[in-house]
């Protein structure tokens, strides 16, 4: 049991990496579409590379998005209109007429015409109002003058012209109209005043009976349009894939994964999402094993890139199941953008190709969304750099937007045969898809204070000499400050003459001698009187003090937070190298009680091209200063003589930097310290 408990202790990195591993491929899994998937490759507009086809069984042809969406805007704009008449209102009105022309119609004004003859026109007039119905002012039918309505009469229903209706809103002009045609001209105004006083209407649109008429009108809409049967052919090869055999191949491809679907083959379809997601995931291990292993040791690291995989496989699948046609819009290109401020270019494009090939599966129209997305990572690694530099960030994902764009109006044109079908919706996805991209450094900054990680961003922040950190270090030794300073200069410039992070190596620069803050007066910079209190001790003594800047430079580093990316600078920038001026005070003085251990820098050597960089620059401008008379000559022969020092002490081993960038960061050195010591004509007095 102890033994398993210590196998399981000493492989604990190992067996964690298993577990996210087991964990990703399930979540990726779980997330997937569960279906069947069409072997054949179906591109609109392209020659047919694969042998004849021929139907495997009897199916429907499909009818196209846009093919039901005109039958729906034909049935909405026929749709049957559905009106109700009210019988009470008509009893109703004439009882309310017959009070008020008994109050305003006296005796008095029948001269010419008896009462009970005005009274049945008037009645007259009111059958003739609701003959057909009498209309709501109120109206939202929207219906047009000759169309044909139905009006609901109790159980009856009856169709009629809608301009029938008498409308509330244009009863004067039929009340005027009625009487302009009759004898009883004289009694116009008094009738006319009663019959606005007691007419309502009686005919009201049933909205929700048209609604619901409607509704079932486009349920019923078939989304067939054919039959293809078992055997017929269907393409040979060859054909241009275009017009009704595209219709065709995507009808059997939609009847194909629906009845793989059903045949319960449920298992077998999760069984192979597990192996291809598992191969591509694998894949990403391999490569971070192979050619990066620092992030292949850190399991937070690991963990870091996992997530932002499956983050943007969530992001797919979510819109893929609820709006697919908002899925340009989705920022892909945040993962490379990511990946690349956190580690590097090459990593971030092989994960984002990866993952942009396991989405493959899920997404319509896969070679398109596969080659567009490729494009615009490979676009991402090229053009997003430095993004502590907003301008930098715009631009880079304005090249990244237009370059969707162009791609998408390229595939539109060999797919259609011209530029007439552009879908410009389109357009507003790639541009909302770059506005989305913006977030990016919103997750750069989340991630930093999750994960622990740094980035551009914060080493802009960290490399400002206001910092605390940096401030109280010119106020206790100054001498090292400017120190930093100079191989900070130094170590940027050589940086960016090979290519490596120079923002990274400035940032590390100004912090790997933090440790000379715990004792300033025992290193030479910080020195302003001739009294050296190295005098005062032992050479091994004095070399432990000097050694142990290292270790007291990673404790103050911890303790004020910063990132290990920067520590890595401090714990590297000796390397394995030997405090040389004390051990041979040693071997001179006390050569019987010589140790090589107590003159050695702990190391680790330095692990990265920038870590690299910076030893030599600290090496060069601190040695730079022991010269009493500089020349040209003695500052090259100076800077050849300490880099192939430490190159032959195998500091460069794990450093992945070449002989040639080396060549170059020692030209760059020689040229700068030219500089600082360039020595000006002496001017009379």
């Amino acid at each position: 049991m102890k033994n398993l408990i210590n196998k399981l202790y000493q492989n604990h990195s190992l067996i964690y990496k298993v577990f996210l591993f087991i964990i990703t491929t399930g979540s990726i899994v779980y997330m997937f579409p569960k279906g069947g998937h069409f072997g054949l490759d179906i591109q609109k507009g392209k020659p047919w590379q694969s042998d004849n086809l021929y139907a495997p069984f009897d199916f429907a042809i499909l009818k196209s998005e846009e093919e039901l969406e005109q039958e729906r805007q034909q049935i909405e704009s026929n749709k049957e209109l559905f009106f109700v008449y009210n019988q009470n209102v008509i009893s109703r009105v004439k009882t309310n007429f017959t009070q008020k022309a008994q109050i305003s119609l006296p005796d008095s004004i029948f001269r010419t015409q008896s009462r009970r003859s005005v009274l049945n026109f008037s009645r007259k007039f009111i059958d003739e109002v609701y003959k057909s119905g009498y209309l709501n002012a109120n109206d939202r039918s929207n219906a047009s003058a000759k169309q044909i309505i139905t009006l609901r009469k109790g159980n009856e229903a009856q169709k009629l012209v809608y301009d029938r209706f008498v409308r509330q809103n244009a009863i004067q002009n039929t009340i005027n109209g009625y009487f302009n045609r009759s004898r009883y001209e004289g009694f116009k105004n008094v009738l006319s005043n009663i019959f606005l006083e007691v007419l309502e209407p009686n005919v009201y649109f049933d909205e929700e009976l048209t609604k619901q008429v409607l509704d079932e009108q486009l349920k019923s809409i078939s989304r067939t349009k054919g039959l293809v049967t078992e055997n017929e052919r269907i393409i040979s090869k060859g054909d241009v894939v275009e017009g009704k055999k595209y219709e065709i191949l995507l009808s059997l491809k939609s009847e194909y994964e629906s009845q793989l679907w059903s045949k319960s083959n449920y298992n077998w379809i999760v069984f192979g999402y597990i192996i291809l997601i598992a191969l591509a995931l694998l894949m990403i291990l391999l490569f971070i094993q192979r050619y990066r292993p620092e992030i292949f040791e850190n399991n937070t690291k690991v963990t870091f890139i996992f997530f932002n995989v499956v983050l943007m496989v969530f992001m797919v699948t979510l819109v893929v199941k609820y709006r697919v046609q908002y899925l340009y819009a989705v920022p892909l290109i945040i993962l490379p953008i990511i990946l690349k401020a956190f580690f590097d270019a090459r990593l971030g494009l092989f994960t984002h190709v990866l993952t942009v090939l396991l989405l493959g599966f899920i997404v319509p129209n896969s070679f398109e969304f596969i080659f567009l997305q490729i494009i615009a990572g490979i676009i991402t690694i090229l053009t997003v750099s430095e993004l502590y530099r907003r301008a930098n960030l715009f631009i880079s994902i304005s090249q990244i937007t237009l370059v969707y764009m162009v791609t998408y109006f390229a595939f539109s044109i060999i797919q259609e045969g011209n530029a007439t079908q552009l879908n410009y919706d389109y357009f507003g996805w790639f541009a909302l898809n770059g506005v989305l991209s913006f977030l990016s450094l919103l997750f750069i900054l989340v991630y930093e204070k999750v994960f622990n990680l740094v980035s551009d961003v914060s080493l802009l922040e960290l490399s400002n000499t206001n910092s605390r950190l940096l401030r109280e270090l010119a106020e206790k030794a100054p001498g090292t400050f400017q120190h930093s300073m100079q191989v900070a200069n130094l170590a940027e410039a050589s940086a960016n003459e090979i290519g490596a992070n120079a923002m990274l190596v400035r940032t590390g620069a100004l912090y790997h001698d933090l440790g000379k803050m715990v004792n300033p007066m025992y290193f030479t910079e910080n020195q302003t009187t001739n009294v050296n209190p190295h005098n005062e001790l032992t050479p091994k003594d004095s070399s432990k003090i000097i050694i142990d800047h290292v270790i007291k430079g990673i404790e103050i580093a911890k303790k004020n937070g910063l990132p290990d990316r920067i520590i890595d600078f401090i714990r590297t920038h000796h390397g394995t190298s030997q405090v040389y001026y004390f051990y041979k005070m040693q071997e001179e003085f006390s050569p019987d009680q010589l140790d090589i251990k107590d003159f050695t820098y702990p190391g680790p050597i330095p692990f990265s091209k920038e870590t690299a960089i910076l030893m030599m620059c600290d090496a060069a401008e601190a040695a730079s200063k022991s010269l009493k008379e500089p020349t040209a000559q003695l500052i090259d022969d100076l800077i050849d003589r300490i880099v192939e020092n430490q190159k032959n002490n195998g500091q460069f081993l794990n450093a992945d930097i070449t002989f040639k960038e080396i060549e170059a960061i020692k030209k760059i050195i020689k040229k700068k310290l030219h500089n600082i010591y360039h020595l000006r004509i002496e001017y009379p007095e």
